[in-house]
Formats: C-alpha cells, structure tokens, sequence
C-alpha cells in the first residue's frame, strides 16, 4: 500500500502542476453554478435534486478528462514499463492513480457544498436527500473514473481514452433505456446494470445498501480490468 501512497501522491501533484485539474474543476463548477441558477431561479422548492442530477450528467463529460492521461500517456512516452520494472505490484499502480483522479473528484464535488448553504439559509430543506445525493454524485465519480482508467490503459492515445471512456460510461448510464424493448430475464439485468438506475434512490434521500455496493462493485471490476492490462503490459 505504501508504493500505492507514494503514486497517489506523484499524479496528484501532476494534476495541479499542470492546468488539467484546474480546467476540469472549472468547467464542472461552471456547468454546475448553471444548472443550481436556473433551479433557483424558476422554483422555490429547498431542494438539490435537480442540481445532483444534473452533475451526474456533467460527471460523464468530466470523468474520462480526468482518466485519460494516467495510463495511456505512460504507455506512449514508455515510463510505464519503466514504473513496472520498480518492485511495485501492478494493483499498487492502478489503485494510486484511481485514487489521485478520485481526490480531485472529491475536492470538486465539495466546491459545490455552497449550493446546500445557500438552499439552507433561505429555506427549510430535508437534509437527508443532500446528504444521500453528495453522496451518489461521489459513488457515481468513482465509478465512472475506474470506467476511465481502465478505458486509457487500452489505447497510447489520450483523445482514444476518453471518447472510449465516455462511451462505456454513457452506455452504462442508459442502457435501461432499452430495456422496455427486450424481455426478461434481460429486462431485469439492464435495469440493474444501469449507473442511472441505482442513482436516482439516492437523490430520494434512501440508501440502500445493494445501491452502495453496486458502485463498489463497478469500481471493483473496472479497476481489475485496468490492472489486468498492466500486467499485461509488464509481459509484453
């Protein structure tokens, strides 16, 4: 875990050395001051909901800006297989740069707690379905970004990474979508697999621990992928 820190730490400080953590920090909190200003302005309802699921949106956009660099840039500049000849297990690798795109994602997230100051000091809002939707929009960016560490460890090319990011994270956003066209027990697997599907209790102000673990799960299987491909990657 050790090794794990001291990534985590190395690609958190390349976000901030360089103007891609600043850029994506700005246009999500632009977006998201938008979204917040039309919901204030045309309801009067103490409620956040319509900002949280919006963001979720926005995250979808955001996430694979974030990702696409971690892995496909050290494999085209040839410092990942640099990396892999260091005593570092290949799951230390992919787990310190999650968690570095993580904490930006968190840091972000929190830029918008101004939302739920304003909502309370004008009004008298439930505080349980802001907390519950905080807490989705964080579950959803984690998701999405093992989504997009895995999707830059397939391609050398940054753009590749993120439009295959996005892709795999909007398909896994709507694919309920179709579910009303198939029968079962199809009908029944997209609706669970579906990102949308599990985040939309959240902003009713229910957690539900099969929720929780759904996300969990997501981040778990994509960040295997992803160290799958490293390992891959030390053999080649």
């Amino acid at each position: 875990m050790r090794n794990s820190l001291a990534i985590f730490r190395k690609e958190l400080r390349l976000y901030f050395a360089s103007t891609i953590a600043y850029v994506v920090i700005a246009i999500f909190l632009a977006v998201a001051g938008y979204f917040f200003s039309v919901f204030l302005f045309n309801t009067n309802e103490a409620s956040l909901n319509f900002l949280f699921l919006n963001t979720a949106n926005v995250m979808l956009l955001v996430s694979p800006l974030l990702t696409m660099r971690l892995l496909a840039e050290e494999q085209r500049l040839g410092t990942l297989e640099l990396l892999l000849t260091a005593p570092v297990r290949d799951w230390e690798v992919v787990i310190g740069k999650w968690l570095a795109a993580f904490i930006v994602v968190v840091v972000m997230i929190g830029l918008t707690a101004y939302a739920a100051v304003i909502v309370f000091a004008f009004g008298n809002p439930d505080p349980g379905p802001i907390f519950t939707g905080y807490l989705a929009v964080i579950l959803l960016g984690a998701a999405l970004l093992a989504i997009g560490l895995f999707a830059s460890g397939l391609s050398q090319n940054q753009l590749v990474s993120a439009v295959v990011a996005f892709g795999l994270s909007l398909l896994l956003w709507n694919i309920n979508a179709m579910a009303k066209y198939v029968g079962s027990p199809w009908r029944e697997v997209m609706n669970y697999v579906a990102l949308s599907q599990h985040f939309l209790d959240f902003t009713r102000g229910v957690i539900r621990a099969q929720d929780v673990l759904y996300y969990l799960s997501v981040c778990a299987v994509f960040l295997f992928f992803a160290t799958r491909i490293v390992e891959k990657r030390r053999w080649e």
